[in-house]
């Protein structure tokens, strides 16, 4: 019964906020309302076994103070637990990570697919998923949230003309914008940076696309890089690649 009535006041909640707040919020919402579906059911087990043993004839004061001496003795040991759960507590108020975002923690890159107190589960591209404790989160990076960019490096040979090579990107990343499948996805014109760094055997352009959703920042880089390859085929832009010259003594 008391289970029910959380999981209807849980569910109202997240209907409330769900219309007071942008499509932006909905993922945070959903975490925190399985967050405290979970919480929920904790503390409704403990109450229920308080009533029971009650119900029993079983005096519950001398459990409770057994327990909070025990409560002490496991605290000691279980000190990163409780660090975990501090951690994705505040986790989860600051908003620094919800499921579906793309993040980074210690060392680990993927989708996020369960935000809990204890730990964040994360999937990375070849598939394999990764529970990280929230006790060992310092740092998380967060490549989802708001917009990003598509930044792009591309070498050119030292014999192109740079500003033809510039103008193209230009063109590219216009047409790009233009294009009925992709201008939902790119929210602002291209950004040419210019000439980024002198390498071994090319000249390095830099460009930037800005992308809402953020998600599909990699999807647009990928569309990019295959019109720029194509365009520059057709201009006789080089795209060098690394070459050894071997001299043969006479």
């Amino acid at each position: 019964m008391l289970q029910a009535i959380a999981a209807r006041l849980i569910r109202v909640f997240r209907g409330y906020m769900a219309r007071r707040t942008g499509a932006d919020e909905i993922q945070r919402v959903e975490t925190l309302a399985r967050v405290f579906r979970g919480v929920a059911t904790i503390v409704i087990v403990i109450v229920a076994g308080t009533l029971v043993l009650d119900a029993l004839g079983i005096s519950v004061a001398p459990v409770l103070a057994t327990a909070g001496v025990a409560g002490v003795a496991i605290g000691f040991g279980a000190q990163s637990l409780i660090k975990d759960y501090f951690t994705g507590f505040f986790l989860l108020l600051e908003d620094q990570v919800r499921q579906g975002d793309v993040v980074e923690i210690v060392g680990k890159s993927g989708r996020v697919e369960e935000v809990t107190l204890r730990y964040v589960r994360l999937r990375d591209f070849d598939g394999h998923v990764h529970y990280v404790p929230n006790g060992e989160i310092k740092v998380v990076t967060n490549r989802t949230r708001g917009f990003a960019y598509a930044a792009v490096d591309v070498g050119v040979g030292y014999g192109s003309d740079l500003e033809q090579a510039l103008a193209l990107m230009r063109e590219v990343g216009s047409t790009l914008r233009a294009d009925a499948q992709w201008k939902t996805k790119i929210a602002e014109d291209i950004e040419i940076l210019g000439l980024e760094r002198l390498d071994n055997s090319a000249v390095v352009l830099r460009c930037r696309l800005k992308v809402v959703p953020p998600i599909e920042q990699w999807n647009v880089k990928r569309e990019f890089l295959k019109r720029l390859k194509s365009a520059f085929d057709q201009r006789g832009i080089e795209i060098p690649f690394p070459q050894l010259t071997v001299h043969m003594p006479k």
